[in-house]
């Protein structure tokens, strides 16, 4: 009577577990089939928005486009202005941004992990990267072009520095994390002092991470249009000065798409195929870097 009575226990118990396996694998699919179609959604508009930019960008795209000056309404003209001040601009930006971010992230990382300044330091990176861009850049017109009373692209250099720093801050900070804590105490084992295992040892094991926070950083600052419509504002001129307005490519971008003259919409869509590019080959960059044995 026992045996049979654990038989059926255990024939209801196989029962049971086989019903908990097959719900789980129905689970399984509905979340996969789920997680396939906000893929799918998601692939589909960047197809698209890629597939416009190139149709629409690449025909506009010549050697005026890259040789000329931006031109009055219903004239000839190109670019050039406006890409020399972007990369000018972001060169710079990046130049400030990166030191300051990388060593606040060593800062954060290596010295003061759990202190009051450490998460002081970082509750204000966190609402820096959270910020949004336009914020930044009135920001710097009221402490900046206000005073001066006076647009310039080194007022455009700092808000876009000040977009870069707390990215590079937040990537540096995790990639040091991730070092395992052996190869430190290997370095002070034969006695090496702190500034050198860092140096040598934890930032060049991660330096794939930080390099591609740098990247990502850059990438995010080519398209920034808020931040200088308050600080560079906008020069039809090829300048070489950032003591004064200075042209870039997003604010064109921005003035030419609102206009109702057609070559100033075909230089429009030109310059967004020339950022587009810009910034998708920075980002694969970035992937490449990241995948790279150190």
């Amino acid at each position: 009577m026992r045996t049979a009575e654990r038989l059926i226990r255990a024939a209801d118990s196989a029962e049971a577990r086989e019903l908990r396996y097959m719900a789980r694998k129905r689970t399984n699919r509905v979340a996969l089939a789920l997680s396939l179609a906000a893929m799918a959604f998601g692939v589909f508009w960047l197809i698209w928005i890629l597939w416009e930019t190139v149709r629409l960008g690449f025909a506009g795209l010549t050697w005026a486009t890259l040789s000329q000056m931006t031109p009055p309404p219903n004239e000839t003209g190109g670019l050039l202005n406006a890409m020399w001040g972007s990369l000018m601009m972001v060169l710079l930006a990046t130049f400030i941004g990166t030191p300051v971010g990388v060593m606040a992230g060593i800062y954060l990382a290596e010295y003061d992990a759990k202190g009051w300044l450490g998460n002081t330091t970082r509750f204000v990176n966190d609402i820096l990267l959270s910020a949004p861009s336009i914020v930044i850049g009135l920001f710097v017109y009221a402490v900046v072009v206000a005073r001066f009373k006076q647009f310039s692209g080194w007022a455009g250099v700092i808000a876009l520095a000040l977009i870069v720093i707390p990215i590079v801050i937040r990537t540096t900070e995790n990639m040091l994390l991730l070092v395992p804590s052996a190869l430190r105490e290997a370095a002070y084992a034969l006695g090496a002092p702190k500034w050198q295992v860092i140096l040598k040892i934890t930032l060049r094991a991660a330096r794939a991470g930080v390099v591609t926070g740098v990247l990502l950083a850059v990438a995010r600052i080519a398209g920034e249009t808020a931040p200088l419509l308050f600080t560079a504002l906008n020069n039809q001129f090829f300048t070489s000065s950032l003591a004064e307005p200075t042209a870039s490519l997003p604010v064109t971008i921005f003035k030419f798409a609102m206009s109702p003259y057609e070559n100033w919409q075909q230089l429009a869509w030109a310059g967004v195929f020339i950022i587009t590019m810009a910034v998708l080959g920075l980002n694969i960059v970035a992937r490449i870097v990241t995948r790279a044995r150190i």
